[in-house]
């Protein structure tokens, strides 16, 4: 009897052992599937040094250069400023496309024209990555920065920086699939 019980004892401690096992491997899978394609350390490493770039060809910062200001839409605001523009990046000249966004009370495409800094909301930016980045794509990685050149986050407190809402119904990639037009076309990268 005693043996019996201490080889149900061995058997259920197995059992217990075997679950957890398999419990911390599921734990892990679940943790590795729910890591977002955006919001890295990689992403908030590329990003800081996209916005230098940006900055050194004065495309942002207390030096950037005015472009004609026009009315925008949700979500980028609305008064927008687009440029389209190639940029050297760690050694790699690439395209990117970048849109000042501004709102507040009373704006107009004149008072933008006039002072772009003082309703500024966001910058946002296509920045083409080395082909194979995300191929599905095209290859562009998104980026939402602060007027300061610090990242916004999304309301679950997520960077958005990298393939930012890849797979979902909105946000980046959903949003500019839809549209259309050339801001997603394939060019050639060296």
């Amino acid at each position: 009897m005693k043996k019996t019980i201490v080889k149900l004892s061995i058997i259920a401690g197995l059992a217990v052992t075997v679950a957890s096992i398999g419990t911390v491997a599921n734990a892990k899978k679940m943790k590795k599937m729910m890591h977002p394609p955006f919001g890295s350390h990689a992403d908030v490493a590329y990003a800081k040094d996209i916005w230098t770039a940006m900055k050194k060809a004065h495309l942002v910062g207390p030096h950037a250069m005015n472009v004609r200001p026009y009315k925008g839409n949700h979500p980028h605001g609305a008064i927008q400023q687009t440029i389209d523009a190639r940029i050297k990046v760690r050694g790699r000249w690439a395209r990117v496309i970048m849109k000042r966004n501004f709102g507040g009370k009373g704006i107009s495409v004149q008072s933008v024209y006039d002072n772009p800094t003082k309703h500024l909301g966001a910058v946002t930016v296509m920045f083409k990555r080395k082909k194979g980045y995300d191929p599905a794509d095209l290859d562009w990685m998104w980026i939402k920065y602060k007027p300061d050149g610090s990242l916004h986050k999304n309301k679950t407190g997520m960077i958005l920086a990298g393939k930012v809402a890849k797979g979902m119904d909105v946000g980046c990639i959903a949003c500019h699939k839809a549209a259309g037009g050339k801001d997603m076309e394939t060019l050639t990268e060296k």
